[in-house]
């Protein structure tokens, strides 16, 4: 079974070291239920662990990549970067309707190539207008990381900040192991 794009991303955001509900919802920009959703499926293929933590008086869960998910991370990524070059062939070629079929039957990893930095945002934007098309008629202004808009941002997943946890528990951190998705 092949991961999703959402899974990846939350994957990658657990292995840039985002360990909570709320770490991972901010950078991932997905909504609650479809995170307990994806960390619930991520679970049960062997992908995450969570793993109790005692901090002062409370204890919380955090949330860790294993190797069977960082070596589905990595071959997620190595199968983006190679759409990517291929998007970027056609462009080259000045295959323009070659580009949009690829890029139509690829709606749905364009946001994990903008998450991971994978995608030259110039070289992207280029594309679009060859086709006569904008970003948002692919990719949902929603799904656009930050950023994205200002020039020269590559939208490096290598600098995802951390808020730290904003204190909404998302049954996360209520000492037990029901972990509420």
């Amino acid at each position: 079974m092949e991961t999703e794009p959402p899974d990846v991303m939350v994957l990658g955001a657990i292995r840039q070291g985002k360990k909570s509900f709320d770490s991972i919802q901010r950078v991932t920009r997905l909504d609650p239920t479809t995170l307990e959703g994806i960390l619930s499926r991520l679970e049960e293929r062997g992908l995450i662990i969570p793993v109790q933590r005692k901090k002062f008086f409370r204890t919380r869960v955090e949330i860790l990549i294993t190797d069977k998910g960082s070596d589905e991370l990595d071959q997620r990524l190595f199968e983006v970067r190679q759409k990517w070059g291929q998007m970027q062939e056609l462009y080259q070629k000045k295959d323009k309707k070659g580009l949009g079929r690829m890029m139509d039957d690829n709606r749905s990893f364009l946001p994990m190539m903008m998450f991971f930095g994978i995608m030259d945002i110039m070289m992207f934007s280029m594309m679009f207008n060859m086709m006569g098309a904008t970003m948002t008629d692919y990719v949902p202004a929603e799904n656009i990381p930050e950023g994205y808009g200002d020039a020269g941002d590559t939208g490096d997943a290598g600098d995802l900040g951390d808020a730290g946890d904003a204190g909404v528990d998302h049954g996360f951190g209520d000492g037990g192991f029901d972990f509420g998705f």
